[in-house]
């Protein structure tokens, strides 16, 4: 191999070699692998003046709905929002041939949300006494569609 210099992105070049490191990821891997359908979706949430109250990433692969993110404003939380927002990517992986969905959480309040939701854990990432930040956990989380 020739010479190659590895360094970090700029941040103004960061989502596009994000989106070009995954596709050509995907890429490979369906040569490998039967591959599902991959779907990438965004949903928002917003008032009737388009402020944006809430919202969920998600993708799909291997029949199986990755939960990235989900965000309400502390305006609205605890009215079912975030029930709806879930619920509503829940239905779009069925749609898409999914049977389950997985995600992952570090924050104690979510966890219990996605449990009350019907998530359950299958792996957890936790700081030894000592490290840093003490009692840190990162729950994994999944369940069948």
């Amino acid at each position: 191999m020739s010479y190659v210099e590895i360094s970090f992105a700029d941040e103004k070049d960061r989502a596009a070699i994000t989106a070009t490191v995954e596709d050509r990821l995907l890429h490979a891997l369906a040569e490998e692998n039967e591959q599902s359908d991959n779907e990438a979706f965004v949903l928002k949430a917003t008032d009737d003046k388009g402020k944006l109250l809430g919202g969920l990433t998600a993708g799909t692969s291997y029949h199986w709905l990755l939960i990235k993110t989900l965000w309400v404003d502390d305006s609205v939380r605890g009215a079912g929002l975030g029930a709806r927002l879930v619920e509503l990517a829940e239905h779009e992986a069925r749609r898409l041939g999914c049977h389950a969905a997985w995600l992952d959480t570090s924050s104690p309040d979510a966890h219990r949300f996605y449990q009350k939701l019907g998530y359950e854990d299958f792996g957890i990432l936790g700081n030894l006494r000592g490290q840093s930040l003490p009692d840190h956990r990162r729950w994994f989380m999944k369940k069948d569609l």
